[in-house]
């Protein structure tokens, strides 16, 4: 399904047109036989506007992985449910003589598939026909509050599913493969940290559970760079100075940490967990059917114009077959 056939509009001609992708990836319009649209071209890049402006406030880790790199894009997702991955074992070392003659090993990896299922996040909304034609007549922009709430709806339950908050995720298993975020994925490293509220507590105490965090990934052979993510709770205490009339914060202390890329609070992470993520593809990417887009189709003989913000975007946190995996989740 292309989600254009969706997202018909009204030229400046009066017309009806239709967006369609060529087999190159090029789009054309292409005009409608029958009047099918609603909105006018200048309405549909006023909604995706608030699309883009609203998800760009709630996605903060999957914003992450998308300004990284880390994404797989699929084509056609609409008609796939699941991906299936291999995850892979180690081979022996590499010999060491003088004459290269020495038989080495002659083993090969062991591949093994996985399944990550791909479910459709969306919310729906809508508007009237008067509501639009009102809209036109008084020369008024239609109040986009109602789409500025569905979008807020799908990109919170996208950064849930990443963080491995989501309720919906956890309930949500297809085709022999589970949702799993950082702080759900079982083969994640878990590692017991002290909260800032706990007696005798310092930055310095911070410092070392970070430092502690990264040796655990070290410990698994994954070396880095790494992305710290924390609860809102640690705001303040990272604003703070890193020891007692110090002209460092805590946070610009801990970012001199060889290999961390930077620390971020995110909205959904509760109490004071922390997250450490090893940016690489083998440790986590966002798997992309669908990019968050908007969609109508009318009912009520066209009395009632139907919206609905949807994408494919789900989080495939990854391990090898001996379990090890760069992520790392502190909690108190």
């Amino acid at each position: 399904m292309d989600p254009h056939a969706l997202r018909p509009y009204i030229g400046e001609d009066g017309h009806h047109y239709q967006t369609v992708m060529n087999r190159d990836g090029t789009l054309r319009a292409v005009r409608l036989q029958n009047a099918l649209a609603t909105l006018r071209t200048d309405e549909w890049k006023e909604f995706d506007d608030v699309v883009v402006k609203v998800a760009r406030e709630r996605l903060n880790a999957v914003a992450d992985l998308q300004s990284a790199g880390l994404t797989k894009p699929i084509a056609a997702g609409f008609g796939k449910t699941v991906l299936q991955t291999d995850t892979q074992s180690d081979t022996n070392d590499a010999e060491v003589d003088m004459d290269g003659i020495t038989q080495s090993a002659n083993d090969r990896p062991v591949y093994e598939p996985t399944f990550l299922p791909l479910p459709i996040i969306h919310k729906d909304f809508h508007f009237t026909a008067r509501q639009i034609e009102t809209s036109r007549q008084g020369n008024t922009p239609l109040d986009t509050t109602m789409i500025e709430q569905a979008t807020r709806k799908v990109a919170e339950e996208m950064e849930k599913m990443l963080i491995g908050v989501s309720t919906k995720a956890d309930q949500f298993a297809y085709g022999s493969g589970v949702i799993y975020g950082y702080t759900d994925f079982p083969s994640r490293i878990t590692r017991t940290i002290t909260a800032p509220t706990a007696s005798g507590w310092t930055g310095e105490t911070f410092l070392d559970d970070v430092l502690s965090m990264m040796q655990d990934s070290r410990d698994v052979f994954h070396f880095g760079p790494w992305k710290l993510y924390v609860a809102p709770a640690w705001e303040k205490y990272l604003g703070g100075d890193f020891k007692t009339n110090s002209d460092k914060s805590l946070r610009s202390r801990v970012l001199e940490t060889d290999k961390l890329t930077g620390i971020t609070a995110l909205d959904f992470l509760t109490n004071f967990d922390m997250v450490l993520v090893q940016m690489t593809s083998d440790v986590v990417r966002e798997v992309s059917a669908m990019n968050m887009t908007t969609l109508q189709w009318p009912t009520q003989g066209g009395m009632q114009i139907n919206f609905k913000v949807m994408a494919i975007m789900v989080p495939q946190i990854r391990a090898d077959q001996n379990s090890r995996t760069g992520l790392v989740h502190g909690s108190v």
